[in-house]
């Protein structure tokens, strides 16, 4: 009598490749992805089709998440050099000749359009990382200075287009990895003063330097009226100030517990800018106030506590410098984007993570979760 074999069930078959998924990670993600849909639906009801693609954009970057998680952390340092490599030829390629749209050189056709600077959100922490973990064990100060070369010319390449926001955010993962290699405090400090400083000298000689339009070496013209903007948004109050402004106002209406799931006047009235994108932060602490604003920090908080937790817990110095760098990415993801709508930093067109629509921004933070998850993955596979 032949032997009958039954097909294994279902969950059998596929729990395999969920095996050693961080389960913290995957609901915060989760949840943050929800508070997105919902807030989506609301600011952008009058936007055609923009809640339905917000909802292929997480699916892309769920899908794209658990296939880099897939992909053990000794492959992704494979990727290092050739993505680097990449990224840079194509920021050289993009200043030759890059398309220009509303001032800036940003984008180049290669059969379709990309925005090469994303890909050294990944690309940057992924390449120090990289030369770090060959240089474990015998590092010297020149090592360092190495390192800051690789990331001087992409970040260079980056501001030339214009672009600050990318340009900050490139250039915070890139020092992320440098720090947390073992840079001195000593060679930290004195840039951290120097800053503060020049802040307090900003703010105090602000009306001179600002009404009587005097150049400030190292920013494009628009750059130092964003940063005159902040300082007094009112001083035009229905052009630069506007957006500050409208979002300052729309936080603040929201009250303690908001104003209710579709009853955003601000909102709904559209005099929020930007308000499925940049601004989307607004229209949420209007609808949910400064309960729901309260419950969204603390989801990013736990997703980057979480993150540096898998980075501490990594088995290799690759694996750990470039978990604490995706960790800090996504830190000043938020802390830039709901700075710049609350009016305590300037506008520099910085997404908010998993809420603000924009489909290149989510394939990015997919890849990191992607590679969090690998990292993450490959401790518990090892242990079990």
């Amino acid at each position: 009598m032949a032997a009958v074999f039954q097909a294994p069930a279902l969950w059998r078959r596929v729990g395999p490749w969920f095996r050693g998924f961080d389960a913290p990670l995957a609901a915060v993600v989760l949840l943050l992805a929800a508070a997105g849909l919902l807030i989506m639906y609301s600011s952008g009801y009058d936007h055609g089709t923009r809640f339905g693609d917000h909802a292929r954009n997480l699916l892309i970057a769920g899908l794209l998440l658990f296939g880099v998680a897939q992909v053990p952390p000794q492959r992704l340092m494979a990727l290092a050099i050739p993505l680097y490599t990449v990224g840079v030829a194509l920021l050289v390629a993009v200043a030759l000749f890059g398309l220009t749209k509303k001032g800036a050189r940003r984008w180049i056709n290669l059969g379709m359009v990309i925005q090469p600077s994303e890909i050294l959100k990944i690309a940057m922490p992924l390449m120090l990382a990289w030369w770090f973990q060959k240089r474990e064990g015998q590092l010297r100060p020149l090592d360092f200075g190495v390192a800051a070369l690789l990331l001087a010319v992409p970040v260079a390449l980056i501001v030339r287009q214009p672009d600050l926001g990318t340009a900050l955010l490139v250039l915070a993962a890139g020092l992320s990895v440098i720090f947390f290699a073992g840079l001195s405090w000593r060679l930290v400090l004195p840039p951290v003063l120097l800053g503060v400083v020049g802040a307090g000298l900003l703010v105090a000689f602000e009306p001179q330097l600002c009404a009587q339009g005097v150049a400030w070496p190292g920013l494009h013209d628009y750059q130092q009226q964003r940063v005159c903007t902040l300082l007094d948004p009112m001083r035009d109050p229905l052009g630069r100030g506007f957006h500050i402004i409208q979002g300052m106002i729309a936080i603040g209406s929201g009250g303690f517990w908001g104003k209710g799931f579709m009853q955003g006047t601000q909102t709904h009235l559209e005099f929020i800018p930007e308000r499925t994108t940049d601004f989307i932060f607004a229209a949420y602490a209007e609808e949910f106030g400064l309960a729901g604003n309260l419950l969204l920090v603390a989801g990013f908080v736990l997703l980057v506590l979480r993150a540096l937790s898998i980075a501490l817990e990594a088995p290799t110095l690759f694996a750990r410098l470039l978990a604490a760098a995706l960790a800090m990415m996504f830190f000043f993801y938020a802390f830039v984007n709901m700075g710049m709508v609350s009016g305590i930093l300037p506008v520099v067109g910085v997404p908010l993570p998993f809420i603000s629509y924009g489909g290149t921004a989510m394939v990015t933070l997919g890849l990191a979760l992607g590679m969090l998850m690998s990292i993450a993955r490959s401790k518990r596979l090892v242990q079990s």
